[in-house]
Formats: C-alpha cells, structure tokens, sequence
C-alpha cells in the first residue's frame, strides 16, 4: 500500500486536489470529514468539547455550532491545543480503521488539515502540498465559505506557514490559477509519479537512476533532511543514527542526482528487522547488494578502529526509493565498522579540502565519460581513487582530531 499525505492551508485547495487523485484511482481518507464524524451527537468527542468549552457550542438541535467552537477554540494558543488533543486523538483512531480495511495494494490519500502542524509529514512516503498565496486563500475563504475576513486571517494564522510546508513537501502543487489548470497538474503527478511509485512498493522494485554526473543541486540538502526525518521515524530506536552522506552531502559538489542516506544500526540482525518498515516507507531491499568493496589494505591500521583482515567488516545492507522523482539509496551499516565510519569521514573530509573535492571531481567526470550511464561500470572506475583517498582520509582524520 502506498500512503500518501495530503495537505495544505486553509482555502489553499485541498478538496480539489483529493477530488482529482479520487477520479484518478485512490482512496481518499479526509481528515475534515473524520473531524466532523467524530464529533457528531451522541460521540464521545462532542461530550468532551462540550465539557472543555461549554453548553454555547451547541446548536439548539444538539449538533455542534462550529463557527462557535472556532470563534473559543481559535482565541489563542491554549484553547486551540484543548481542541486539538480531544479531537486529533479520535481522528486518528478513526482513519487508522478506515485504512485497514482497504486493499493492501491500494494508493491511500490522506487529506490532513494539519499534517505539518502535528508532525505527521514523516510518516507518509510521499507528501503532497497544494499552495496558494495567503491573500487568494483569503479571498476564497470570505467568498466561497462565507467566513469575516477577520475569522479567515485568524484560521490562517493559527496553521503552519509556507516556509514550515515547504519542509515536508517532496511534491508542491500550486494552486494560484484556474481550476483546470491544478486539475491537469495534478493528473499529470498521479500518473507520471504516483502510479509508478505504488507499481515499484508492490514488486518491491526500486527507481533507477543514470550514473550521470550533473551540477550541484542546492535542493539536495532539503530534500536529504525530509528523507532522513522519514528514516529516523521509520526506523526509531533501532536505528543509532540516521545521516545524509556521499557527494550529495558536500555542497557545491557535481554530483549523480541520488540522496545517499546511511542508516547506522547496532547490527545486521536490526537490519533484517527493518525490511518491511523500511519497504512501508518506500524503500525496498536490493537484496544483490550486501556489502562495500574493502578498502582496509589501503590502511591496515586506523587509531581507535579495528579493521582487521575480516572482509565482514565490510558488509551491509542497502534499500533503495521506489519514488521515481527522488531516487535514493540507504545503506545500512554496523557501527563502529569501517565502512559505516569512513562514509562519515569522507563527506567531513571532502568538506574541508577544497584540492581534494576538485581531484574527486576529475575522477566522477573520467568515470561518468567511461560508463556511459551503466552504475556498474560508473563505481568500478572510481574505485582505484577511492583507496588511496581512504588512506588519505584517515590521515586528515588523525591531524585534525576528526571525531564521527
């Protein structure tokens, strides 16, 4: 199943944009309908609100008065977290009932209002943002729904601000001009990105990217940050630290357009406990891949880092993003080993010698001309360098004090 967050703010859109992924396919789970089911008459959520914000938030039938609830709940900060904590906890009670009753190979929409404002965004796979500029919002909201200018703006105000969704977003759907045109956008993402992201979960197949060396991406540290929050979250206690490494992590430097993320575990037994999260998140196992090319004759010995002659210390376990728009690659190694510390030690490294980062360069480029966008190839080239430079790269390491 592949999980997707939808959101946005207040008059920005979503409902069109659940519309269109619906007719498209998918299952839309909708955060404001749940919020309106579990507050209905006779609910225990409608009890709760009405214990915390007292008889006048009620209709003479019963129901719930909500521009009277929002006119309370919306005064300031403590009365809006009284209302999200009786209400958050029911609706996510209820959408994960909706969702296990889907088909596992089902594209699940999930329409949250406030997926950035409660930190769910690391949660999903995939996070979509539908945006417009706050004064369209605005003028929607007073035109189309009725509210003051003055209800509207404080509803705005009390949501995450652009900078805050633009954090989580791996896909930003404008919404500023006419209906067809968010409607051909958003089209063109089910069937361009969605599809084959969910097509790729189920045969646990994984996005392939040309061994292409292309400028320096200066969105690449963002969208490491959204991957390694997603990880982290996936993983949790499992994992002893989650980080952006490879040629991707140095900025400025030309790179393959893929977000190399290592994983650092106490042991490959975690490793094996994580390939179905990890395949939940949208990463699947490259099961042919199970260890680094050893480097350690370069260097047999490193201060404080055993590496022996066991080729063992070497192994891994590497997953890798079924999301055709951001190929990704996460290798999981053991701590303390030395092919988990020299991934740390070689962005560090690359960072703070300017001579190095342009040699490393001439190698990538010498390597991308020769492979001709076979991977195989494009890694085996740069191999000869790379055991030099771990020789070298220790060395730094010991003049500078260099700690993991």
């Amino acid at each position: 199943m592949l999980r997707i967050g939808l959101t946005g703010g207040i008059g920005a859109g979503k409902s069109a944009l659940s519309k269109t992924f619906s007719e498209c396919g998918g299952i839309i789970v909708d955060g404001d309908v749940i919020a309106r089911e579990v507050v209905e008459p006779g609910t225990e959520g409608l009890k709760s609100l009405v214990e915390t914000f007292g008889e006048d938030i009620l209709q003479p039938d019963g129901s719930l008065d909500r521009p009277a609830l929002a006119a309370k709940a919306f005064a300031n900060e403590d009365e809006r977290k009284k209302l999200n904590g009786i209400v958050h906890p029911l609706v996510a009670q209820r959408r994960a009932e909706i969702i296990a009753a889907v088909s596992p190979d089902a594209v699940v929409v999930e329409d949250i209002p406030l997926l950035v404002e409660s930190g769910m965004a690391p949660l999903f796979p995939l996070v979509v943002i539908v945006h417009a500029d706050v004064e369209l919002r605005l003028r929607r909201l007073v035109a189309q729904r009725g509210m003051s200018e003055e209800d509207a703006r404080a509803r705005i105000a009390a949501q995450a601000t652009d900078e805050q969704r633009r954090a989580v977003a791996d896909i930003w759907l404008d919404n500023s001009g006419t209906p067809e045109a968010l409607t051909e956008r958003a089209r063109e993402v089910w069937h361009n990105r969605i599809v084959p992201f969910a097509h790729n979960l189920s045969e646990r197949a994984h996005t392939r990217a040309p061994a292409r060396v292309v400028p320096a991406d200066p969105n690449w540290p963002d969208q490491a940050r959204r991957i390694v929050n997603r990880l982290q979250t996936t993983c949790g206690h499992r994992a002893v630290r989650v980080d952006h490494i490879g040629s991707t992590a140095v900025p400025g430097l030309d790179a393959k357009d893929v977000i190399d993320i290592q994983v650092t575990v106490e042991s490959l037994d975690v490793a094996e406990e994580l390939v179905e999260p990890l395949l939940s998140a949208g990463y699947p196992r490259l099961e042919h891949i199970t260890q680094d090319a050893a480097k350690s004759d370069a260097r047999s010995t490193v201060p404080g880092l055993d590496h022996g002659d066991d080729p063992s210390l070497w192994h891994k376990r590497i997953h890798a993003s079924a999301d055709p728009g951001r190929p990704t690659n996460v290798h999981i190694r053991v701590a303390g080993w030395p092919n988990q510390q020299f991934a740390l030690l070689f962005v560090d490294w690359l960072k703070a010698n300017s001579d190095v980062r342009e040699k490393y360069l001439e190698v990538k480029r010498a390597a991308d001309a020769g492979a001709h966008g076979d991977t195989v190839r494009y890694v085996t080239a740069k191999e000869p360098w790379f055991r030099e430079a771990y020789r070298q790269a220790w060395e730094w390491a010991d003049t500078t004090g260099w700690k993991p």
